[in-house]
């Protein structure tokens, strides 16, 4: 087996797609050295502060409303465990073992940072974890995304100290069971490291990474789903052209134009706005007005393309710098700062910005699924369509049904898409004997992103089907350079749906190839 690369975390520069490539087991975690001498000195001056008798939230006070009860030396690692196992406290499906190990990377980055107190042990036993392969059993329901995940992260924390539940090898086993059999102990926590693990905002932005990673990928789909259209309605060139965008210059909209100018470069199928007039005049009948069958401008869903992704391509870069700040800061409570002496209270673990981000990637794919699900409602609609059979059907119509039952599937998920677009980030509900009086629903807005990207890939799957089915009917031969290079990789695993099989194996073989391979993860190479 070839070595997995290592990603050296350092609470500065974790990326989304490190995260995501730590957990789904392709990439191996190690420690920063200068990281772990800033850690070293936060401990130590921690341990110096509770020598000297000082007054420290969650070191020798109770939580939330009882941080009022102080507690005696003896108990206060005690304090931790009763902390972890009260809100080991969620319900419902469990999060996917890659995003509970995402989770782990995510905290375990947070605490290297140097601001938390935490012994150097506890960071070497969550790497090990991490690069065993040893995921926490997440439930996905219960946070409220204000002190931080409180319920996953003490989920996270119980297979840390031996407890719970863990994905190991596919298999959900005893932690205690699979610790010892890798030759771990069981973490026994000092003080602040109960807290310091699951006051923080790692499991919305470990949920977000990987929302966002996939969300990049949709939007270099729906790119190519763009130039599809164009090929094989024959759109017009000067839709894209660069003195138009260059007019309106959203960073998004250039950047999309640019792209699908691109990818349909030495296209035969193109229409030039040029050679348009002569074409149009010599159909001219006698009188005032006259009908050309010539298309002098396209419907939005293929002209507008830039313009209706410009938003979105840029709220995924605005979520991705969000995350990404998110995923590299300290969260926790108190933070604490040697260099300076300060022990510092705050709200550091509040999931607001992470929330909001989530929200806006909520609204970004809906668009996005607005967009495809019209373009493919085009190519099956015979009077839309422009000459293709309806519905796409290869065979005999009406005793065939080509796919008349598969574009139930993009208007049904896109329809769940607009309502998933609904924000969370606005229903603050007072709770913890309303201490936390205002809190962000993070991790709530965090799984709707989520699955709002899941269901995205449904509605392109289907687009790209229907592209590869209206290709075998024309243009296929004129296509430009990029995106004929992209066809013909496609076309490798594509037949015509002639409803001589099932078309659910269809839809899963290619949402598999497009979204769980790296085939469109640079479209410039296509270019070149």
């Amino acid at each position: 087996m070839a070595e997995r690369p290592t990603v050296v975390l350092n609470g500065n520069d974790l990326t989304i797609e490190d995260i995501v490539a730590i957990g789904v087991g392709d990439k191996v975690v190690a420690l920063d050295p200068a990281a772990l001498d800033r850690c070293r000195a936060s401990r130590q001056f921690l341990e110096e502060e509770v020598r000297a008798r000082r007054i420290i939230y969650g070191v020798n006070t109770s939580f939330g409303p009882m941080c009022n009860k102080i507690i005696e030396d003896g108990e206060i690692e005690t304090l931790q465990v009763n902390l972890i196992r009260s809100h080991a406290a969620g319900l419902g499906d469990p999060l996917k073992p890659y995003i509970a190990l995402a989770v782990l990377v995510v905290r375990l980055n947070t605490l290297v940072k140097g601001y938390s107190g935490v012994r150097l042990e506890l960071l070497e036993f969550m790497k090990e974890m991490i690069n065993g392969g040893v995921a926490p059993f997440i439930p996905e329901c219960g946070s409220v995304g204000a002190s931080g995940d409180l319920i996953h992260l003490a989920h996270m924390s119980l297979a840390i100290i031996g407890e719970g539940r863990v994905y190991y090898q596919g298999e959900l086993r005893p932690a205690s069971e699979v610790l010892s059999s890798l030759g771990m102990t069981p973490m026994r926590l000092s003080f602040k490291e109960g807290i310091a693990l699951m006051n923080g905002t790692s499991a919305m932005t470990a949920l977000a990474a990987f929302a966002l990673f996939g969300a990049k990928k949709l939007l270099r789909a729906s790119c190519v789903t763009g130039a599809f259209a164009l090929e094989i309605f024959g759109g017009i060139d000067d839709a894209f052209d660069e003195d138009l965008h260059r007019v309106k210059p959203h960073p998004g909209q250039v950047s999309i134009a640019e792209t699908i100018r691109s990818l349909y470069t030495g296209s035969k199928n193109i229409t030039l706005r040029a050679d348009m007039h002569e074409r149009i005049r010599l159909e001219h009948k006698d009188g005032p007005v006259f009908e050309t069958s010539i298309n002098v401008q396209d419907v939005y869903s293929v002209r507008c393309t830039p313009q209706v992704l410009a938003p979105v391509a840029e709220t995924i870069e605005a979520a991705t710098r969000t995350v990404e700040i998110e995923a590299n800061s300290s969260n926790d409570n108190p933070i604490i700062i040697p260099e300076k002496k300060k022990i510092i209270h705050g709200g550091n673990f509040h999931g607001q910005s992470i929330s909001f981000a989530m929200d806006a990637l909520c609204i970004a794919m809906s668009t996005l699924c607005n967009l495809s699900e019209r373009r493919t409602n085009k190519f099956l609609d015979k009077h839309l369509n422009e000459g293709l059979p309806e519905f796409l059907i290869p065979g005999t119509l009406g005793l065939t049904m080509g796919f008349m039952g598969s574009q139930y599937l993009a208007t049904s998920t896109t329809a769940e898409n607009r309502q998933l677009a609904g924000p969370m980030s606005v229903h603050t509900i007072s709770c913890n004997a309303s201490n936390q009086d205002v809190v962000s629903m993070g991790t709530v807005a965090a799984r709707k992103a989520f699955r709002s990207v899941s269901n995205a890939k449904h509605v392109l799957t289907l687009e790209v089907l229907a592209d590869l089915q209206a290709l075998s009917f024309r243009n296929a031969p004129g296509l430009g350079t990029g995106i004929g290079r992209i066809y013909d990789i496609l076309l490798r695993e594509f037949a015509v749906y002639d409803n001589g099989r099932i078309f659910h194996e269809d839809l899963v073989k290619f949402r598999r190839l497009l979204f769980s391979t790296a085939i469109l993860d640079d479209l410039d190479v296509y270019c070149r």
